[in-house]
């Protein structure tokens, strides 16, 4: 067993004693194993990463992601993510339940969708301040996307920075105390024979469950595997999240999918991975330069993001002008850069 797994003796009185030791795949973030314990019972060990020296930010993602994992744990029958066994706080260690996957699967949308809901319904008002509030778009965000239409060249309808500014405001957190994973990507869900289950909360926060919903329509945005989804997948999708939704809850899912998605049509850093967010402003990147991220480019997750407020915002009362500026933008991205590929369309959950 490598010696750096770091299981202290408090650890080991409460589990017991390791007798092999796996390292698993797991972002810069953090380390992660899979260890055998006497007598055959398996066990994840998670160790949250300084993060190239930033003690302060590991300690906080370590907090959020204890916390989330204890809320998480509100649900039974199925549960939504591994049980929480064990901490050690000073090493930034957590110990959790060992769950099956099941791999990749056709149509597993809809599970997914489920416990999305459940996940999303197990707090409320009496919650705030557990996690911090989801952090939504900025003034500065909307300068930039419309500093990206001036740089391509097309003209901004007189109306879009009003209708920009109102949707910041729509888009506030406040109101809202949704268990947000942060980051539900593939590869951060297990789909086990008791339904599928999240990981890595290092991003949890409270905020409206829309924004995680509008994944399926945007195209997975803080992902590396940017999909389309379309059509029946889509629409089952989205109806078995609402459905769960309300049979938890008793009323209809708050807020406005449009609203959602123009959101993160206007993050430039729903572009790149998480390393590399909070740096640059990577909207101003797109003319000069096109990145890849997961065999993705930039411009073709913009283009595809562009599409969906299109197509969403065609009649909408308070997005038809982004929703005319985005139609055009995606024109203009076509025409200057006409290789640019449509996103994947997954009919299998992909793989890390």
């Amino acid at each position: 067993m490598p010696s750096r797994v770091p299981i202290s003796d408090e650890l080991r009185s409460v589990l017991g004693s390791p007798t092999e030791a796996t390292l698993l795949d797991s972002s810069p973030r953090s380390r992660v194993w899979r260890v055998e314990l006497r007598g055959g019972s398996r066990v994840i060990v998670k160790q949250i990463a300084d993060g190239g020296g930033t003690g302060p930010d590991a300690n906080a993602r370590y907090a959020r992601e204890v916390t989330a994992l204890r809320l998480a744990a509100r649900a039974t029958r199925p549960t939504v993510a591994p049980a929480l066994l064990a901490t050690d706080p000073a090493s930034r260690v957590m110990v959790l339940e060992h769950l099956d996957d099941l791999g990749a699967a056709d149509d597993w949308m809809p599970g997914y969708a489920e416990s999305l809901a459940r996940l999303h319904a197990l707090t409320g008002p009496a919650d705030t301040g557990t996690l911090p509030a989801w952090s939504g778009p900025t003034a500065a965000d909307a300068e930039s996307f419309l500093a990206l239409a001036k740089a391509l060249d097309v003209p901004v309808p007189p109306g879009v920075p009003n209708e920009l500014a109102g949707l910041i405001a729509r888009l506030d957190p406040a109101p809202h105390h949704a268990l947000l994973h942060g980051d539900p990507c593939p590869g951060n869900d297990l789909h086990t024979a008791a339904g599928v289950h999240f990981v890595d909360f290092e991003q949890a926060s409270l905020g409206n469950g829309l924004v995680e919903l509008a994944y399926f329509r945007i195209g997975f945005p803080t992902c590396w595997c940017a999909m389309s989804v379309t059509a029946t997948p889509l629409a089952e999708a989205e109806a078995v999240y609402r459905a769960t939704w309300r049979g938890l809850t008793g009323s209809d899912v708050p807020g406005d999918l449009a609203d959602a998605c123009a959101g993160w049509l206007i993050r430039g850093d729903a572009l790149v991975e998480r390393a590399h967010r909070d740096s640059v402003d990577h909207l101003a990147r797109v003319p000069a330069e096109d990145f890849e991220w997961g065999g993705v480019s930039a411009r073709e997750r913009l283009v595809h993001r562009l599409g969906v407020v299109a197509d969403l915002t065609r009649d909408h009362d308070h997005l038809h002008a982004l929703g005319h500026l985005s139609a055009a933008l995606a024109a203009r991205l076509m025409q200057r850069w006409p290789a640019l590929r449509p996103l994947p369309t997954q009919s299998a959950r992909p793989r890390y």
